[in-house]
C-alpha cells in the first residue's frame, strides 16, 4: 500500500503566523540550542533559528479538506513551525530527522480513531506503515512523540 508523509502545507503555515488554531498569536523564540521539530519542513531548527509555537488542530484541518465529522476526536495541541514561511519538506518519504520512537495514531474517513500502534525506536516505519494502512478502512495516521503525545505529521493513502 503507497502513502505519503505530509507537512503542514505552507498556506497553513501563514495563516498559523498571524494567529493559530486557538485563535491566539504565536509565540516566537530563538531556538539557542536548536533541535526544536518543526512541523511545517518536517526538519529539526538549526541553532539561533527563529521558531514560532502554535496551537494546531491536525484533525479538524482534514477533515475540513475532506468532509469527515471528528466530534469529540477533533483535538489542539503545540506545534513548532519556522517564524517564517519555509519551501516544506523535500519528500514525500518518513522524514530521516524522525528515528526516535513515535505512535502511529490511525483514523477512519469519518475522523474516527481506528487504533494505534507503537513504532519503536530505530523500526522501519515503512513496514508499520504498511500494516497500518492494510486495513480498508484507515484513511489517515498521524505520527505522534510518545513524550508528550504532540503532532508530528501525517501520512494519506497516495493518490
Amino acid at each position: 500500500m503507497e502513502y505519503e508523509i505530509s507537512a503542514i502545507d505552507p498556506v497553513i503555515v501563514r495563516e498559523l503566523l498571524r494567529a493559530d488554531d486557538a485563535g491566539r498569536a504565536p509565540r516566537f523564540s530563538i531556538d539557542e540550542e536548536g533541535g526544536a521539530p518543526l512541523r511545517c519542513c518536517l526538519g529539526k531548527a538549526a541553532a539561533g533559528e527563529r521558531i514560532a509555537l502554535v496551537s494546531y488542530a491536525p484533525l479538524r484541518r482534514w477533515a475540513a479538506e475532506t468532509g469527515a465529522d471528528p466530534g469529540p476526536y477533533d483535538e489542539l495541541g503545540p506545534i513548532f513551525i519556522h517564524a517564517e514561511p519555509c519551501g516544506g519538506p523535500a519528500t514525500t518519504a518518513w522524514p530521516a530527522a524522525h528515528t526516535a520512537q513515535r505512535v502511529l495514531r490511525a483514523y477512519t474517513a469519518d475522523g474516527r480513531i481506528h487504533g494505534g500502534r507503537l513504532l519503536p525506536e530505530g523500526a522501519d516505519p515503512e513496514v508499520a506503515l504498511k500494516e497500518v494502512f492494510s486495513e480498508p478502512e484507515v484513511a489517515l495516521v498521524h505520527v505522534r512523540a510518545v513524550e508528550y503525545g504532540c503532532f508530528q505529521f501525517a501520512a494519506h493513502r497516495a493518490t
